[in-house]
């Protein structure tokens, strides 16, 4: 969830919004995934779906920029607390993608010119460009791979 507005003008709503939504949420989830994994004595996976503002600032978007940190401090955090027990706890950070949600936001020629000009291809990511990532994060395949942010972002942070 984002409410992009700048910080003198969020209500205490939009920060109770976003901050229930993009971190308390993936903190009970998570804690209930870690206390059956634990439980059972299994190793696994765990996948949070940060962004790329997790890494970086922007402008209007300080709240879910600060939403977005706390999900990435969250995984490295989990991946020092959980990794003896063989669970990896990883990010995606996908840049802007085009779906129906994100549609009235595109509308607006300015906006996905100025979102299209940050990112070094060019374009807006498509949903089915995630599903490799959590297809790699999610096997054996990322095995070695634990408390890192999966970059999705078209170069964005490679300014």
């Amino acid at each position: 969830m984002n409410r992009p507005k700048e910080l003198v003008q969020l209500e205490d709503e939009d920060i109770d919004a976003v901050l229930d939504l993009n971190v308390k949420a993936a903190f009970y989830v998570t804690r209930v995934v870690t206390r059956q994994l634990l439980a059972a004595g299994m190793s696994g996976s765990m996948i949070n779906v940060s962004s790329q503002m997790g890494l970086v600032g922007s402008p209007r978007r300080t709240l879910y920029c600060a939403s977005k940190h706390a999900i990435e401090g969250m995984t490295k955090a989990l991946a020092w607390e959980l990794g003896p027990a063989g669970i990896r706890v990883n990010t995606l950070c996908p840049t802007f993608i085009e779906t129906a949600m994100t549609a009235g936001m595109f509308a607006d020629a300015s906006f996905r010119e100025w979102v299209t000009n940050r990112i070094a291809l060019g374009r807006l990511g498509r949903v089915e460009e995630i599903m490799g990532a959590v297809l790699f994060l999610a096997s054996d395949a990322s095995s070695l791979v634990t408390g890192s942010a999966l970059m999705l972002d078209g170069g964005w942070t490679a300014a």
